[in-house]
């Protein structure tokens, strides 16, 4: 079982609406998405560890600007935008 996995299935009760057959397919948008909005402050530290810091920020500015609708509570957004801006900023838009 790949890194990726493991840290999917430690989180199931995150992906509680995905079968147990498909977690492995889980992509990155959907993982990042996941745990940015209902993880813990834990688990965002591992997803970075995971992916990456740079990753990570390309992937929540890929999902949640310049479209008229995202998935991430505005509260989420904000904290995320303003983090990211921070400690990734060569990832902005």
């Amino acid at each position: 079982m790949t890194a990726r996995e493991t840290y999917i299935r430690h989180r199931r009760p995150l992906f509680w609406s995905v079968s147990e057959d498909k977690l492995s397919g889980i992509s990155d948008e959907l993982l990042v998405e996941t745990v940015l909005n209902y993880g813990t402050l834990d688990d965002v530290r591992e997803l970075i560890k995971l992916l990456g810091l740079q990753q990570t920020a390309a992937i929540f500015y890929k999902t949640s600007t310049n479209r008229p609708r995202h998935n991430y509570f505005p509260e989420v957004a904000n904290f995320f935008r303003l983090y990211f801006n921070r400690h990734a900023p060569g990832d902005t838009v």
